[in-house]
């Protein structure tokens, strides 16, 4: 350790937000962890910075965030959490014999309907396209 660094540095604790970079325009899933910082803990409540660059303020029930570990923050319609959050992960799209088997399971001979199978085959047929393209 340095000897000019104090020996109590103050830890910076934050609340956590689980954010969609694309929420406006395109395919969801491009998650980000927005950090805001605690500016400040009473017995009832934390009070924390937002937005750009941290130039709003707001504060939450300190008890019920606590308990439960996240709490939807209404004056900013999002939801906060006290520990950082897992990023979502989009479900794997099926691979190309998955789809044949289900297009086989569907057929009207294996006790399928048209209509299942019709449906089974479209979605294969439009994951080959998509996997030579």
């Amino acid at each position: 350790m340095a000897k000019d660094a104090p020996k109590d540095l103050a830890v910076t604790e934050f609340l956590y937000e689980l954010w969609d970079a694309n929420w406006d325009d395109g395919p969801l899933g491009n998650w980000q962890i927005l950090r805001h910082e605690i500016t400040r803990k009473t017995a009832k409540r934390i009070y924390f910075t937002f937005g750009n660059r941290g130039r709003r303020s707001g504060f939450v029930d300190r008890q019920r965030i606590e308990a439960e570990g996240e709490l939807f923050y209404r004056p900013a319609g999002r939801t906060l959490y006290l520990a950082e959050p897992d990023i979502p992960r989009q479900p794997k799209p099926p691979s190309l014999p998955e789809l044949k088997r289900a297009m086989a399971e569907a057929h009207p001979d294996r006790g399928g309907s048209n209509e299942a199978f019709i449906a089974a085959r479209r979605r294969y047929e439009q994951a080959r396209l998509a996997a030579s393209a």
